[in-house]
């Protein structure tokens, strides 16, 4: 029986893929694990998806005609998936050697856990914050607005990051970064798949609230080590991620607190925007930093009218 399914979605990034994909590979010939590989490629046109077919065989390919989502293509290769456990696993993620087996292990020894996730690593080698809390509604209105620039040491956001609580030890939370998730097949087929409604961000947030409402748990095992460029997609065009942030927030928002929440929350956001763009404005008719004004406005301009759409 297969031990591990892994499933990377590509768009876009074709160093960063090849370089997850070798590190798989190796694994795949050190550890005493049965494994296999699905990329499913999100209609790059750079070449991605020749490249998994020309250098990495092994793999099964999907190539999509156009561009999915994060959660609809991982779906499309879980669907098909003989693992006992399903590895979620970033194109701009690379696991270290013995990651694999360290989740696998892990999950074996703990019947209950439905995700376990690994230590994030930036590239320098510093840890990336990966573990955190459910967001309260205070949560929402704080995280990535200005109010966290103007209050970016307070209690509602380190309670969110878990900053009470050592990275180096292996514990139970309420939901991890999805940049590397191994989780239990049978769980997910409790639970379902990633929802679909959310196009990037927020739908491993959206699905380990969904594990512990079934009564399963979702466990952070940092003896496990995962390289993570964080954005290697997304930040190719800042415009949409951040479009795609906010509105992932707020399908959130209107799943697990209601549609008043959600309702409240595009209001702010509204109002956030329209704050943003006045104070951009102001600084580039003073002459400070023109080009990158102009970007950011542009950035502003773009979210404003999608939350204006609602």
């Amino acid at each position: 029986m297969t031990d591990l399914s892994i499933s990377v979605v590509s768009y876009r990034t074709p160093a960063l893929l090849r370089r997850c994909l070798a590190a798989i590979t190796a694994q795949r010939a050190q550890l005493d694990l049965d494994l296999d590989l699905t990329v499913v490629d999100n209609a790059s046109g750079d070449g991605s998806a020749d490249l998994v077919a020309t250098e990495f065989p092994w793999a099964r390919l999907i190539r999509n005609d156009r561009n999915r989502g994060f959660g609809a293509a991982h779906n499309q290769a879980m669907r098909e998936a003989p693992g006992r456990y399903l590895l979620v696993l970033n194109a701009d993620a690379t696991p270290l050697p013995e990651a694999l087996r360290t989740l696998v292990e892990f999950l074996d020894e703990h019947p209950r856990v439905a995700v376990a996730g690994p230590k994030l690593r930036h590239p320098d080698g510093t840890v990336q914050p990966s573990r955190r809390r459910f967001p309260t509604l205070a949560t929402l209105f704080l995280e990535s607005t200005q109010l966290q620039r103007l209050l970016p040491d307070n209690a509602v956001l380190r309670r969110y990051y878990v900053a009470d609580r050592s990275d180096d030890a292996a514990q139970e939370v309420d939901w991890l970064v999805g940049a590397c998730l191994c989780v239990r097949a049978s769980a997910a087929a409790h639970v379902g798949l990633f929802d679909e409604r959310f196009f990037m961000y927020s739908e491993e947030l959206d699905w380990c609230r969904r594990f512990h409402a079934a009564g399963w748990g979702v466990a952070y095992v940092p003896s496990a080590e995962v390289q993570h460029l964080e954005g290697g997609s997304s930040r190719q065009d800042l415009a949409a991620r951040d479009r795609l942030f906010q509105a992932s927030k707020l399908l959130y928002a209107a799943k697990w607190h209601g549609p008043g929440a959600a309702r409240a929350l595009r209001a702010y956001l509204v109002v956030e925007y329209l704050v943003r763009a006045g104070e951009e404005a102001v600084k580039m008719a003073f002459g400070s930093r023109i080009g990158e004004r102009r970007a950011r406005l542009r950035i502003i301009g773009s979210g404003l009218r999608h939350a204006l759409r609602g």
